[in-house]
């Protein structure tokens, strides 16, 4: 269910993750996975087995927004370009903030950095919240593939519109 932003609610604002902001990022992915764990009996995913300095790298070789309410951060996203693909990751929200509307809004931003064509992503199949989230932002199944017995992995893809970079070259993040 979606919270509707009221006039004392300003609407989220996506900025630029770093580096330095890879400790509160890992924090909040913990957080969000925690539920992810619970569908699929595994407390080993990847993302809550990821290290800091391995989230640095990361970090520091794609995308990453957030949105930040009173100074925490509480929704992240990574995106990398990759075969002509802008390819959408990690998406993630802090449990007291799931169902505002924080998942749409950065899906929407990182879509935002790009000019390829096409934009992928991948949730388990037991993950309902997020195929419907992805699904109502016009994400599309292609395919599915299982990763072990009781995970499978659902593939969906988005046609993205023609867009132009900003001024210079730049992207809308100013990446």
């Amino acid at each position: 269910m979606t919270r509707p932003a009221t006039p004392s609610t300003p609407a989220p604002v996506t900025l630029s993750l770093t580096g330095d902001d890879a400790g509160e990022l890992l924090t909040l992915q913990r957080a969000a996975y925690v539920t992810e764990a619970q569908l699929y009996d595994d407390a080993h995913l990847p993302a809550l087995t990821q290290t800091l300095p391995e989230l640095r790298a990361e970090v520091a070789a794609c995308v990453c927004l957030g949105v930040r309410a009173a100074g925490r951060l509480v929704a992240a996203v990574r995106a990398r370009e990759s075969a002509g693909v802008l390819h959408v990751g990690r998406l993630v929200v802090a449990p007291d903030q799931q169902g505002s509307g924080l998942g749409t809004v950065l899906l929407q931003a990182a879509e935002a950095t790009t000019t390829l064509p096409r934009a992928a992503l991948f949730t388990g199949a037991r993950s309902t919240a997020n195929l419907r989230l992805y699904e109502r932002c016009g994400y599309r199944e292609r395919h599915r593939e299982q990763l072990r017995p009781g995970v499978e992995l659902v593939h969906l893809t988005k046609d993205l519109p023609a867009r132009t970079r900003g001024p210079a070259g730049q992207d809308p993040v100013g990446r």
